[in-house]
């Protein structure tokens, strides 16, 4: 499912305009970008939690010459799935 289908299943269910749920998937999908990208953690209780991890720095191999390469430490997105969407998931 892409965020189109996405938003015409939430409008015919809510019976909404499809561009009225269009803004409001927009602007939740921003807020969460924007907090995370901050530090923040943000919990959807039941769903899951986004939030940005460190990955330390390593060394790694260029798969075409077998060199060592210097990986340097970033900050990645990550989302862990909440209780109940890892049981609705797993059935």
């Amino acid at each position: 499912m892409n965020k189109e289908e996405l938003v015409k299943e939430i409008a015919k269910k809510t019976r909404m305009p499809q561009k009225q749920v269009a803004e409001v998937i927009s602007l939740m999908i921003d807020s969460i970008e924007k907090s995370v990208a901050k530090g923040k953690r943000v919990t959807l209780v039941g769903f899951g939690t986004f939030e940005a991890r460190k990955r330390a720095a390593r060394t790694g191999r260029n798969p075409q010459t077998g060199a060592e390469i210097k990986i340097p430490a970033k900050t990645v997105p990550a989302f862990s799935a909440g209780k109940k969407f890892k049981e609705i998931v797993s059935k």
